[in-house]
Formats: C-alpha cells, sequence, structure tokens
C-alpha cells in the first residue's frame, strides 16, 4: 500500500475517532456537570450564632433541605373568641380584622398550625427554645411556636466554605437569614431524591421524594437488617424499594436485591413517604398505601428562591348557596390569611398539603368533603380533615376599606373562587 492510499485511511480513521471522543466527551459533560448547572433549588442562607457567623447550603435537623419544603410550626396569637354569631353571643365587631391583625394579640390564646414552604420565608429570629419570629418575604411578621413540631428547637446544619459541614445547636442561634442559593455549589450536602412512588390504589406519583419523613438527599441512609447482617445503605446507591411482608425488597444500582427488615426504614413504622409535585404539592402517602418507588436521578435540584413571589393575602370570590356573592381578601377557616399556606385533605388515606397560590376553585360536596380544583387543571376530592369538612370554622371576606367584613359559615358556602 502507497503513502497516499495509508494517509486516506489514516484521515478517515482519525475523522471517526475524533467523532467517537467528542460523543464520549460531551455524555461525560452531560454527567457530570448537568446536575451541577442547577443547585439552585437548596436551602441556602447565613446563621448568626451567639458568637460567629455562618453562610452556606442550611438543613433543617435531619430533614428539611429544599426551599419547597415545608417550615411547621404553631401560629401563636389571642383571640377573643372563635364562635360566630349566629352561634353564641360574642360579635365579630369587637375585632380589628385588617389582615395584619390576625396575628396581633388578643385575650385567649389559641393555637393554630403555620405550614409554609422555606422559600417564602425572609428571616427567622430565635426568641426561645420553642418560639420564633418569622418574616415573610412580604415583610409580614408573625410569632410561631415549636410545642408538637420539631422544626423549632431543632439543630441547623451550615455547609461553611471553610469549616466544612456544621451542626449548629437551635440555643446557639441567634437569626438565620435566607438567601439565594448560588447555582453551582461547589459542594453539597447530597443530591435530592427523586423518583416515582406506586400506590395500593391511586396509582404511580412522580416527583421529589422525603422517605419516611426524614431521609431527603443521596447521602442518607437506609438502615435494616439482612440475613447476612446489618445494613446502611446510601439512598444513592439504592433503584428501587417494594414493600414485602414485614419489610421490603431493596434493589441497588448494581442490580443485586435484599430483604431488608427491622427498622421504620423498611416496615410498617414507617412514618410515609412525601413527593413533591410541581403545581400540587407535598403527598403523604402511608406505608399502608405504598407498593414501591423507583428512584432515578433528579434533571435539577427544584425551584430556586428567587422563584417564590412575595406572598400575598388570599383573594376570592365566596358564592353562598342563596346566590349572594362577597370578593376581597379572606380569612380561610378562619387561619389562613396568605395564598402561601397550605390546604390540608385526604384522598382516601393519602394527605395532601396544597398552597392555596396552586388552587383555582373550592367546592363543599357535603359534611366530609370538597372538590378541590388546581390551577394547573388536576382535581382533586379531599375529605377528612377541618379545611375540606364541616369542621372548617368558616371564611371572613374582607371587602373594600370601611366596609364592615363578611363572615359566612362553611355550611353556607356553594363555592370560593380564587383570583
Amino acid at each position: 500500500m502507497n503513502r497516499n492510499v495509508e494517509a486516506k485511511e489514516w484521515g478517515k480513521y482519525r475523522r471517526i475517532l475524533q467523532l467517537v471522543i467528542g460523543i464520549l466527551v460531551a455524555i461525560f459533560i452531560l454527567f457530570t456537570n448537568g446536575y451541577s448547572q442547577s443547585t439552585a433549588g437548596y436551602i441556602y442562607g447565613k446563621i448568626y450564632t451567639i458568637d460567629n457567623e455562618y453562610t452556606g447550603q442550611l438543613r433543617w435537623g435531619k430533614e428539611e433541605a429544599f426551599w419547597d419544603d415545608h417550615f411547621n410550626a404553631a401560629k401563636l396569637y389571642k383571640s377573643q373568641s372563635t364562635v360566630s354569631p349566629e352561634k353564641g353571643s360574642s360579635s365579630w365587631g369587637d375585632f380589628d380584622w385588617r389582615l395584619s391583625s390576625i396575628w396581633d394579640d388578643k385575650n385567649v390564646q389559641v393555637y393554630h398550625q403555620f405550614v409554609v414552604q422555606f422559600g417564602d420565608i425572609q428571616s427567622i429570629d430565635i426568641i426561645g427554645k420553642s418560639k420564633a419570629a418569622i418574616t415573610l418575604k412580604n415583610g409580614s411578621k408573625l410569632e410561631v411556636g415549636g410545642e408538637g413540631y420539631n422544626d423549632i428547637g431543632t439543630s441547623i446544619t451550615v455547609l461553611d466554605s471553610e469549616l466544612g459541614s456544621l451542626n449548629i445547636p437551635w440555643h446557639r442561634i441567634k437569626r438565620i437569614e435566607f438567601m439565594d442559593t448560588p447555582s453551582r455549589l461547589k459542594y453539597i450536602l447530597g443530591k435530592p431524591l427523586y423518583g416515582e412512588v406506586e400506590t395500593v390504589r391511586k396509582g404511580k406519583i412522580k416527583g421529589y421524594i422525603q422517605w419516611d419523613h426524614d431521609e431527603r438527599l443521596s447521602l442518607d441512609k437506609l438502615d435494616g437488617q439482612t440475613r447476612e447482617g446489618n445494613v446502611s445503605v446510601q439512598f444513592g446507591n439504592i433503584k428501587s424499594i417494594e414493600r414485602y411482608q414485614n419489610g421490603s425488597n431493596v434493589e441497588t444500582i448494581s442490580g443485586a436485591v435484599y430483604y431488608v427488615t427491622g427498622t421504620n426504614d423498611v416496615n410498617h413504622e414507617n412514618r410515609g413517604i412525601i413527593v413533591s409535585v410541581e403545581g400540587v404539592g407535598k403527598i403523604d402517602i402511608p406505608w399502608r398505601a405504598f407498593k414501591k418507588v423507583n428512584l432515578v436521578a433528579a434533571d435539577g435540584s427544584g425551584a430556586a428562591y428567587q422563584d417564590y413571589k412575595r406572598p400575598q393575602g388570599i383573594k376570592a370570590k365566596v358564592i353562598t348557596f342563596e346566590g349572594n356573592s362577597f370578593s376581597g381578601n379572606i380569612v380561610y377557616d378562619l387561619d389562613e390569611t396568605w395564598e402561601v399556606e397550605m390546604l390540608e385533605g385526604k384522598d382516601d388515606e393519602i394527605v395532601y398539603k396544597l398552597p392555596f397560590r396552586n388552587i383555582k376553585r373550592i367546592q363543599p360536596k357535603n359534611y366530609d368533603y370538597s372538590l378541590i380544583e388546581l390551577r394547573n387543571g388536576e382535581s382533586l376530592l379531599l375529605g377528612g380533615m377541618r379545611d375540606v369538612s364541616d369542621q372548617n370554622d368558616g371564611v371572613l371576606v374582607i371587602q373594600e376599606k370601611d366596609v364592615k367584613p363578611v363572615f359566612i359559615e362553611w355550611k353556607n358556602i356553594s363555592e370560593i373562587v380564587f383570583k
């Protein structure tokens, strides 16, 4: 073979080799940099302690790690009465029903749940071991307590750029300020768990996953016992978990399957599998309603801090069975005033927590259930909880300025249309 032919052949092979190398490089970039392009969904901020300041990725206790995770506490405010004029002698005229006054101190202590996504909070000031002052992104402030909740009084992990992972006890913290998360964090506490959960009766639900109300990241571990001994495997190494008898069949990414028992990670003591679904909210699946989860790599880490807009009052039109309608800012269940707060209800055994900002319409159907229409077009028939049943304390409609608010009992509501 002469040199010209050899050169042509070599040129042909070189182009093929370059093409193959180019494809391999592209695949390498996809798998090494694809995730790093979206770390904005992690909770991030600055912690002021008694002695120092620390800035970095934050994690609440051993649980919440992303902006769409829920901060849970009890609202601390006082109300003169929760009895309607029709049911007793108390009069709503004794109240100052400005939206901000819902949090003002009154004469009798009344506790209600406060649930918002971390992305809606601007800062948290520590008042004591069981109290904190929350400032929302719109500047509204309210005092919350931690009795019955573990988001107040817990330690907080910060991934500081100099010190690394630092776990700070609650009593050392003075203030927490939330900030936009850098889009490419150099180090993270683990990747988000993401996948598809198969339920017993309600089909499959896909989204970000919080296992046993606890494990949220790929570096978190599933603990249990096998026939050969105890195991503690990182969720990042797990492909699927399937409920089976008194435990679970756990498949690793290598394809090996282990029958694991003995802990609440794999048996009936599991507190539930929470799935975060964009446009819907949090869906809490109890163990008895769970069949299997298939874990896959997430495209990113979820919505960024800047994606959570300034909270607004809940604006709606309330239509009664008599055909009357009243429009304005509403206080739902004489409790929720902001569209970042949550409506809770059950579909069979599965619990839904829906931000009011995702809801388009509510139609009470009977004493126990309401039809919830979401802005994404999905409809849910929810019951079993006070937000969607006759346990609801009713709706207060605050219309124009200087116009007396209108209280409407739940049994008289035909429909609520959110603006």
